[in-house]
């Protein structure tokens, strides 16, 4: 098994040293102590309930829990903390568990590298009824060079979730039996995936999704739930998508009264966050990690849980 990076012989004191601003934060009611040592230890839940406009079988009803941006690292998130995490979305009564890519570090400063062999076997503990299915987000593409540099995976963070007994979508789509109603899962691959090596494919090719094909399976008039990481690629799915679920924004990562000044994506904060309604329906997560700095402020970690039925929401 291809190791993810070298393990850490100072994990104790950094995580001394990190959870040691918290209780900085709590004496000196430091903000940035706070963003730093307190927020991203949070974790929230975060609801929405969707009434679809696009084609969705009356009277069905169905639960979807949802991870995204884990960025397993030290000492922020730990094989101890992820297990947390993963027992409380298994409490949430989700008939199916997506996990919307990025389980690996996405940042370096006062952080060490948690293997793949870690993470990977503590996620597979989620439990649904519907199962568990999974796509990749750009750094879990980024992180693996040699995946990035041939064009195509498997990638070490998709290999260590099928291990896990994750189910991982890659520009496909199958259908889940619900109550039954066939409603079908889409995952598309990631936008990003090939960002550091575009320059490999003649200028073409920056990531390695593929829209038309990964709807191509679902036959017409079904419900379809879409999962792509990065949500920028929502003013392309058609309406007959009932629900496109997304992270990689992380809400922006600090978002001062509902703003967030920096939002990675092209639209700007058009979909930084939270429930949109254009052609279709949007549902951006939060996340539950940090990438590029080691910071969340206004936006803790949260598991989004969406309620899709033909009910009326009141």
């Amino acid at each position: 098994m291809k190791p993810d990076g070298a393990t850490s012989s100072v994990r104790i004191t950094r995580r001394t040293v990190v959870l040691g601003l918290g209780a900085a934060a709590l004496g000196a009611s430091g903000t940035a102590a706070y963003g730093i040592g307190i927020e991203p230890m949070r974790l929230a839940i975060t609801r929405y309930r969707i009434r679809p406009g696009a084609p969705w079988p009356e009277g069905l009803s169905l639960r979807i829990v949802a991870v995204s941006d884990v960025h397993a690292c030290d000492p922020f998130m730990t094989p101890e903390h992820i297990r947390r995490i993963v027992e409380t979305a298994n409490g949430l009564g989700g008939d199916v568990i997506v996990l919307l890519g990025d389980y690996v570090r996405g940042m370096h400063a006062f952080t060490t590298i948690v293997e793949s062999a870690d993470w990977a076997p503590v996620l597979g503990a989620l439990k649904a009824p519907l199962g568990t299915y999974a796509i990749l987000g750009n750094h879990d593409w980024w992180a693996d060079r040699a995946a990035c540099e041939r064009g195509h995976g498997p990638t070490f963070a998709g290999e260590a979730l099928t291990r896990a007994g994750i189910r991982v979508l890659e520009n496909e789509a199958l259908p889940l039996q619900v109550r039954g109603h066939d409603v079908w899962l889409a995952g598309l691959g990631d936008q990003l995936s090939f960002q550091g090596t575009w320059w490999r494919y003649g200028f073409k090719r920056m990531g390695s999704d593929d829209l038309p094909a990964t709807l191509a399976a679902i036959p017409d008039g079904a419900p379809a739930i879409l999962l792509a990481h990065e949500p920028d690629i929502f003013p392309k799915v058609p309406a007959r998508v009932a629900l496109t679920l997304s992270g990689h924004t992380h809400g922006g990562q600090v978002r001062l009264f509902g703003y967030a000044p920096v939002v990675p994506s092209r639209y700007g904060r058009r979909y930084a966050y939270g429930h949109v309604r254009e052609q279709t329906d949007l549902v951006v997560s939060g996340g539950l990690g940090m990438s590029g700095l080691p910071v969340r402020l206004g936006i803790p970690p949260e598991i989004v849980v969406v309620d899709l039925s033909s009910e009326p929401v009141a």
